[in-house]
Parts: C-alpha cells; sequence; structure tokens
C-alpha cells in the first residue's frame, strides 16, 4: 500500500538534501571508481548511485532518532527501490511521458522555496558539497516521470460511482474514525509455489517475534518491508477503514495506538499493521460567503484593455450610486449570475479559484471591491455576508469518495509495479 496523497518521494533529492542542509557531507563517493550493482534491462545502476541514496535514508532516519538497521539490509532496499525507479523511468519514456525544462525549473525552485533558500543558493550548496548540478536536474526529472506514470496508472481505473459511496458510508466502520497505520510486506511472487508461500510466511512470523521483542516497527520495516513506503518506515498515514482492504480492517479496528498485527495473509503476500494513532471523525464547519459580481469577459472582440476600460467605467458608475443589479443585468458576461441582478448565492471562497477567494477574504460585509482580473475576464464583486454551515455530510461523502478512490490506486498501482519488476531483466551485482 501506498499513499499517493502525499508529495512523491524524490529518493535523489531527499538522499542529497539531508547532507547538504545538515552539513553532512558526502561527496567522496564521486572520487571512487564506479562499478555496477545493478542490470535493469538495458540500463545499470551504479555504486555511486547507491551509496548516495543510503546516506541521504541513513541520515534521516539518525535525525528523526530511529534505530538503524544492519547496513548490508538498508542498502538491499534502497537498491530495490533504485531499481523499480529506473524500471518507471524506462516504462515512461517508452510510453511518451516527458517532462520539459520549465517543469524541472518550476520544482527547483519548489525544492529550494522548501528549504528556505533561493534557487541560486541550491545550486551553490548542491556543487559546494561536490554533486553535478545537471545530474540533479535530471534525478528531478526523472522523478517527474515516473509520478506522471503513476498517475497514468491511476487515471485508468473506472470512477468511483455515488453507490459504492453510499454503501461506504452506511457501513458501520466509516464513521468510526480514522487510524494512523504503518505496514510491513512480505511480498509473494505472482504465482508463488507452496514452498514459496512457507518460506515468506516463515519470515513474517520472524519478523513478528522480533517486534515482540522489541524491534522499533520503523527500523523493522526499513530492514524487511517490500512495499513502496518502507524505506519511510513503512509509514502509510491516515485512513478510514473502508479505504483498507478488508483483511486489513478487520485486523487492525480492535488495536490501540501503537500495537500491531500478527502476520496476516492477502494475495501480495503476509503483512504486518501498526496502528499509531486514532482520531474520531467530528462535526465540519465551514465558512460560507455571500456575493455578487459583475464580469466583464475577454474574448476575439474585447481585448484585455479594453475590457479593464470597459469595467473601471461600471466601478465608477457604481461609485457614483448607480443600482449593482442593474448594471450587472445589463453588462455582466456571466450569464447565470447576471439575470440575478449578479447574485452569486451562496458559496465557499475558494469555490471560483484562489483570485476571488484573496478578493473576499480582504473584505467586509457590504465592501465593494476594485477592479480586478482572473483568467475569466475583469471583475467587481460585492461581498454581502458570510455564515457558518454544517458541511459534515458533505465532508464526509468526499472523505468516502477519497478513500475508495485510494483503495482502488493502491492496488491498481502496486499491481503495475510489481508486474512490471516481475517482468524486468533484473541482475543485481552487489558484491561487485
Amino acid at each position: 500500500m501506498r499513499s499517493f496523497s502525499r508529495p512523491a518521494v524524490w529518493i535523489a533529492c531527499i538522499a542529497l538534501l539531508a547532507g547538504l542542509f545538515t552539513g553532512t557531507v558526502y561527496a567522496q563517493n564521486s572520487s571512487k571508481i564506479d562499478s555496477i550493482v545493478a542490470l535493469v534491462d538495458d540500463d545499470v545502476v551504479l555504486r555511486s548511485e547507491l551509496d548516495i541514496a543510503v546516506a541521504g535514508i541513513v541520515e534521516r532516519i539518525r535525525q528523526q532518532g530511529g534505530d538503524l538497521p544492519p547496513m548490508h539490509l538498508v542498502e538491499k532496499q534502497v537498491l530495490e527501490r533504485l531499481i523499480v525507479r529506473q524500471l518507471q523511468v524506462q516504462r515512461a519514456f517508452q510510453t511518451g511521458i516527458r517532462v520539459s525544462d520549465a517543469d524541472i525549473d518550476q520544482s527547483m525552485l519548489l525544492l529550494a522555496q522548501q528549504n528556505g533558500i533561493s534557487l541560486m543558493q541550491l545550486r551553490q550548496v548542491i556543487e559546494n558539497d561536490g554533486e553535478d548540478f545537471a545530474e540533479f536536474r535530471q534525478n528531478i526529472g526523472e522523478e517527474m516521470m515516473t509520478e506522471r506514470l503513476r498517475q497514468r496508472v491511476a487515471q485508468s481505473m473506472d470512477p468511483i460511482t455515488d453507490t459504492e459511496i453510499d454503501i461506504l458510508l452506511a457501513s458501520d466502520n466509516f464513521s468510526s474514525g480514522e487510524y494512523n497505520i504503518s505496514h510491513i510486506l512480505i511480498a509473494l511472487p505472482e504465482g508463488a509455489t507452496p514452498q514459496q508461500i512457507a518460506m515468506q510466511e516463515s519470515k513474517a512470523n520472524n519478523v513478528y517475534q522480533q517486534l515482540q521483542e522489541g524491534l522499533d516497527f520503523a527500523s523493522a520495516a526499513i530492514s524487511y518491508s517490500e512495499s513502496q513506503e518502507a524505506l519511510e518506515g513503512g509509514a502509510v498515514g491516515w485512513r478510514d477503514l473502508n479505504s483498507l482492504p478488508v483483511v486489513f480492517s478487520e485486523a487492525i479496528k480492535n488495536l490501540r495506538a501503537g500495537q500491531f498485527t500478527t502476520p496476516v495473509r492477502s494475495p501480495a503476500g503476509f503483512h504486518i499493521m501498526k496502528v499509531n494513532d486514532y482520531r474520531d471523525r467530528s462535526q465540519v464547519m465551514a465558512t460560507e460567503v455571500h456575493a455578487r459580481h459583475i464580469m466583464i469577459a475577454t474574448n476575439d472582440l474585447r481585448g484585455p484593455r479594453e475590457a479593464m476600460e470597459e469595467i473601471r467605467e461600471i466601478h465608477q458608475q457604481l461609485l457614483d450610486g448607480e443600482d449593482f443589479a442593474t448594471l450587472a443585468r445589463e453588462n455582466s458576461d456571466d450569464v447565470t449570475s447576471a439575470n440575478l441582478g449578479g447574485d452569486m448565492g451562496w458559496f465557499l471562497p475558494d469555490s471560483y479559484g484562489d483570485r476571488i477567494r484573496q478578493t473576499l477574504e480582504s473584505m467586509q460585509d457590504g465592501e465593494l471591491s476594485e477592479p480586478f482580473q482572473t483568467e475569466g475576464g475583469w471583475h467587481i464583486i460585492e461581498r454581502l455576508g458570510q455564515r457558518e454551515k454544517d458541511v459534515t455530510e458533505e465532508s464526509l461523502r468526499e472523505a468516502a469518495r477519497r478513500n475508495l478512490q485510494q483503495q482502488k490506486m493502491d492496488l491498481e498501482v502496486e499491481q503495475f509495479l510489481q508486474q512490471m519488476r516481475d517482468e524486468a531483466f533484473v541482475e543485481i551485482r552487489l558484491d561487485s
């Protein structure tokens, strides 16, 4: 299982930045004579790539205060992650997925902002640590390609129906609350033999025994788990029980925070689930606003300048005391609201985009805005009122939709990655 609602894990970036922004230097790896640690179809994973990624993971574990697993197990897990990543890059390229330089630039800027530095400073930090900036950008681009590949796989799913949502909402478990869970997977290959099943079950039981004896769950996940979130300590995040397969929800629904399950069998393998925390669902209130507006659209006959001049003229008429509703009916290009004198009714502030939301949030009831521009054209908006509304039911339906989508997406992506890994030619040369 994997939560794709979270930002994608950019392993190359995390690995590097873990050292860059804590003063730990790993540049010495690049001075060594490189070797191949894995053949992956027509490509390779180099020892230098593995060393940098391992160093980053180790640094992150230390920063979080977790127990450091045996290094050979960390190395094995990180290499498997790199192999799967390489296969995704290959598949993305084969299916025509590309990212532009502008896309990479935007991601680099976001990365810099998240670390409180400028883009130029980010480049300096990377190069000062002995890393190649062009290679860093390439890693960013490749991770973006893999994310788009997973999104494409997810988009092939059937849409969630209202009937599915109704069934989920009627179940006993849905409204019982949400669980923050972690997960260890001892995977079974497709078409596993009885001997393979017995071997993996024994491995799962051994991990469970170690957990009972006090082994840290995150450390165990990093050491033994074969799930996509293994290097994150098995963290899945907050889930409603019904976003999980029944076999998992039944296993954890009676657990308290800190407890974990015995190994649970599924078609994918043997799972150990841990409940990290629990929270009840509560009433959800939302702030709605009542407003009316006049919009002058831009089109082939009316450019941005002409639209701006027209909206400014209307604004002056309003300031001179002319009736808002009359001017809206006569001038507004928003036909729906124009017929109502510009009345937009009650709505959530972000229903019409960030620009309108920001304008409304800066206004008081009864206040008239200055003319402002959106993608649709030029606007004048008058805020009429504000109220709190109970949106618990709407929130629950949306949560149900997300949970069902998450469950389907997890399964779809996990099966895709497993199939891709099983079909690939992979030769591991860790001893090289």
